[in-house]
């Protein structure tokens, strides 16, 4: 991009219906968005499960900073920037570990902080005296995150001080964590098996698109389907399948399938794929478990929780949700072509094993970086990314089913093929990304 970056000029690069390739290959736009698009919106950082004990810390990388996430002695969660007040240097760079005392000290000067992030000490204080030191930033210790919301369990952080509150920014959105939640008849999750963490050489728009994209599996993961076919020649429908074939054989079915499925997009580019079917609808009988769900939340709870297994629920733009598979996928832009994907598992307190290892079995199968099905994927991703170099088109097509009146309609149900789930993220995009730029 040549011209600078004004608000008028981002706006331009999102049409009804098309999006300009620079939103994919600009590294001036992708600079501004870490700071501008991430930092105005509420991101995924982890879940509870993560740090169950007091003085457990995880790091995570958000908005192009580093932050630590930690338990305090009375249990309570706190963000705080990674970054020694003193000279920046990150405190933490493990990915989680515990703190081992009832401090925070930095490796480089030795510099200490409470747990809420107040400066408590450091070396040579005679030599700060009259020094102006304390009234300074420096002297105010770690900056906390200026935003910080833990829901069921689910945490997620702001890092600008302006934007939306948690729940105007979510609304019914977080409808997707209840759903995962309440499949635990003692409404509790657990983040098991470790994370499948894969780095892809494209713009992290191209994976999120893909998540609510329902015409590519019939040509993309074509190739996997028959492998599964082939290796499942059972004619009796009702028979029980292994997990893997029960999880890959839906990818087969016909576009009218896809279309069927039904799709739901909502205020600040969240969406929901699958609101009628999905490829997670036929799942075998879950036995007794059945029993213990309607015991812990009522019939007419328990039904609603088993026969709703949306395709994706995307908790825009960070957070992608299975309910069934209880698993999650977390975007972490690092680049503008480069993005980590990191793929987590639930097991579900209370219910049956055979959840959890739906949840293991589809992660290894789908989301693993060497799955037939992702490897499909992360190859035509990263092949956009070099493809739109490429010619004199500037603008990428996202032109199915749109209809005018979806400019003025939120939230607003659609078919499961309408690339309005897309153009519904885009959108949003714009709008947090001029929400401080004139």
């Amino acid at each position: 991009m040549s011209s600078p970056l004004s608000a008028a000029s981002i706006r331009d690069l999102v049409r009804a219906d098309q999006v300009h390739k620079d939103l994919y290959l600009s590294p001036e736009l992708f600079v501004l968005e870490q700071r501008e698009f991430f930092g105005n919106t509420w991101q995924y950082a982890g879940h509870v499960s993560q740090i169950p004990n007091a003085l457990d810390y995880i790091t995570v990388d958000i908005a192009g900073q580093s932050l630590l996430i930690l338990r305090d002695n009375e249990g309570a969660v706190r963000a705080l920037h990674n970054r020694c007040a003193h000279k920046g240097v990150r405190l933490y760079t493990a990915e989680s570990g515990q703190l081992g005392a009832r401090f925070l000290r930095c490796p480089y000067h030795a510099w200490s902080y409470r747990l809420d992030g107040a400066l408590a000490s450091y070396p040579l204080r005679a030599g700060y005296e009259g020094t102006g030191m304390c009234e300074s930033a420096n002297g105010q210790g770690l900056a906390p995150v200026s935003g910080l919301k833990v829901y069921r369990g689910f945490i997620f952080v702001r890092v600008n001080l302006e934007g939306p509150s948690f729940e105007d920014y979510f609304g019914e959105a977080v409808a997707a964590l209840d759903q995962m939640v309440d499949r635990s008849p003692s409404g509790e999750l657990v983040i098991e098996g470790g994370v499948l963490r894969n780095t892809i050489h494209c713009n992290w728009k191209f994976y999120l698109e893909n998540i609510n994209d329902t015409v590519h599996p019939v040509s993309t993961h074509e190739s996997a389907v028959r492998a599964a076919q082939s290796q499942w020649t059972e004619t009796d429908p009702n028979a029980p399948k292994p997990l893997a074939i029960e999880q890959i054989l839906p990818f087969g079915q016909p576009y009218a399938f896809f279309e069927g499925m039904g799709g739901r997009v909502l205020p600040h580019g969240h969406s929901i794929s699958g609101t009628r079917a999905s490829v997670h609808s036929g799942y075998g009988e879950l036995g007794d478990y059945v029993k213990a769900l309607a015991a812990a939340h009522g019939e007419e709870r328990a039904k609603a929780i088993l026969e709703h297994s949306p395709q994706n629920v995307v908790l825009y733009p960070s957070l992608a949700v299975k309910g069934s598979p209880q698993t999650i996928r977390v975007i972490r832009p690092v680049a503008v072509d480069r993005t980590v994907i990191e793929a987590w598992n639930f097991r579900t307190v209370g219910g049956p094993d055979l959840l959890f290892d739906r949840a293991l079995n589809y992660s290894r199968l789908v989301f693993s970086p060497m799955s037939i099905v992702a490897h499909d994927d992360v190859h035509l991703f990263e092949q956009q990314q070099q493809g739109l170099r490429s010619g004199p088109n500037d603008w990428v097509s996202l032109h199915r089913d749109f209809n005018a009146a979806e400019l003025d309609t939120l939230p607003m149900d659609t078919n499961g093929s309408s690339e309005l789930l897309i153009r519904n993220q885009y959108r949003a995009w714009a709008a947090h990304m001029t929400r401080r730029i004139a």
